[in-house]
């Protein structure tokens, strides 16, 4: 657990792998401590004492509930799935949610329409780049795509809001695969999380948020030209670890809501809809 860092990410991005799931190698702990007792052993009851510590050194804090009141922006990012059946569904269930901004990733095809029509009740504002789209109840400027990839996977946008101007972009970085002959495939991934790194630092604007699905977890190393240009609002105002994916049974959060110049005050993820990740939003005071 604490070596993670220095596993190399050269043969089949280890690296990014284990530390994709880091938190699930606690589940080595209550193993550890039933065959100690099966073999009522004190001393190897006390050696599966360390890696408890160290898991709860790493993670302890992430359980706290760090959630407060308070906040002057509620924003929702969500996969909705390119083979969602019932877009219109989905649409109105992120309506509800009272967002004040709703960033999409995998829009597509005929479903784009649904999204339009249902959304535009309560956010009259949209712009929707490539497979990305933002609605908002404020209204919007400048949206444009962000290149991170040969086809349009990222946008910004200007949303004036009542406090002032928030830049916003909508991210969705390229899918991984794990395969015995190659590993933890995330060339593509990572070369768009460099250039999305280059368009946040070249950024204006002092407030900005960043929503979207990155196909990786903030702890990556491979997305840290992302990650160390804003902060987790689920790290910082969150309850637990805010898993996202898949949603039937979520083990990791590649879904996620980050910010520069604004205070995040909570984290929550909302209920399933019919995509495969769990829609996350956050309460930001501006």
């Amino acid at each position: 657990m604490w070596a993670h860092p220095h596993i190399p990410n050269r043969v089949g991005h280890l690296g990014s792998l284990v530390e994709t799931f880091l938190p699930w190698t606690g589940l080595a702990v209550p193993l550890l401590l039933l065959c100690a007792l099966v073999r009522r052993s004190a001393t190897a009851a006390v050696a599966a004492l360390l890696p408890a510590v160290t898991w709860c050194s790493l993670f302890g804090g992430t359980l706290v509930d760090k959630r407060t009141g308070g906040g002057d922006l509620t924003v929702v990012t969500h996969n909705v799935n390119e083979h969602n059946a019932r877009p219109a569904r989905t649409a109105r269930a992120l309506a509800a949610s009272g967002a004040d901004v709703v960033a999409l990733e995998e829009l597509g095809g005929t479903a784009i329409p649904e999204y339009v029509r249902t959304l535009a009740r309560t956010h009259p504002y949209h712009s929707v780049q490539g497979t990305v789209g933002l609605w908002s109840r404020y209204p919007i400027a400048d949206a444009r795509p962000v290149d991170i990839s040969p086809w349009v996977r990222a946008m910004r946008t200007t949303v004036r809001t009542p406090k002032g101007l928030v830049a916003v972009f909508v991210a969705h970085l390229m899918s991984v695969r794990f395969t015995a002959s190659s590993g933890f495939t995330t060339d593509a991934r990572d070369a768009a999380a460099r250039r999305l790194g280059t368009a946040l630092s070249a950024e204006t604007l002092p407030r900005t948020v960043l929503m979207g699905d990155f196909n990786g977890t903030f702890e990556d190393r491979a997305l840290s030209s992302v990650t160390t240009r804003l902060r987790s609002v689920q790290a910082e105002a969150g309850a637990g670890f805010g898993f996202t994916w898949p949603a039937s049974l979520p083990v990791a959060r590649i879904d996620q809501i980050l910010v520069r110049g604004v205070d995040p005050r909570s984290s929550w993820t909302l209920p399933a809809t019919d995509s495969d990740h769990l829609p996350v939003a956050a309460r930001l005071k501006l």
